[in-house]
């Protein structure tokens, strides 16, 4: 059965009816004999595993994919474009996907959207509130900026939190404009 699965942010979980799909051999890609095909929730946490230790992977890059069947599309934004042709290998290699579409933005080089990028940061996890969201390897609040413009990306733990992080976003300088997609943990 083939279900086309809502992009996801790297770090969020989803609970999902529990589909079988076949794995291959990278090589041949044949099916295996003698071993459990993965069910979609194994398949993504896997994909969202691999992603995740991306070595240039950053709080300024928001990385989404999806799984129909044994295709996987990635979804996002990258500053840097050697994280997009990483993206896609890493996930090519797990056992279960045939085929990557790889859909990544890479955004534009600007040494204005990068000093909005660390005014942003130091924004939002230098100050009292929420410098609690910088404590994991990767925060799971993203800052993407491009043109100016600034867009939050990721999961936070209430409302209040995610109002806090798009006022602060507000405030920095030379921002034009904010968009605040910051999910709340628990709500759809």
């Amino acid at each position: 059965m083939r279900k086309e699965i809502r992009a996801l942010l790297i770090g969020a979980t989803l609970c999902l009816p529990a589909t079988t799909l076949a794995q291959t051999t990278p090589a041949s890609g044949k099916v295996q004999k003698n071993q459990e095909p993965k069910t979609l929730p194994q398949l993504e946490r896997e994909i969202r595993h691999q992603l995740v230790l991306l070595p240039y992977y950053s709080v300024f890059d928001n990385l989404a994919f999806r799984v129909e069947g044994d295709k996987v599309t990635l979804e996002g934004q990258v500053s840097r474009p050697t994280l997009k042709s990483d993206a896609e290998g890493v996930v090519k290699h797990i056992e279960g996907v045939s085929s990557v579409v790889n859909n990544i933005e890479v955004l534009p080089l600007s040494p204005i959207d990068d000093q909005i990028r660390r005014a942003t940061y130091r924004a939002i996890y230098g100050e009292g509130g929420l410098p609690r969201y910088a404590e994991s390897a990767v925060p799971s609040i993203h800052i993407i900026v491009k043109n100016g413009n600034v867009t939050l990306e990721g999961v936070v733990d209430s409302e209040s939190d995610k109002n806090l992080a798009n006022l602060r976003a507000s405030g920095v300088p030379n921002v034009f404009h904010v968009t605040n997609n910051l999910r709340v943990a628990g709500s759809k």
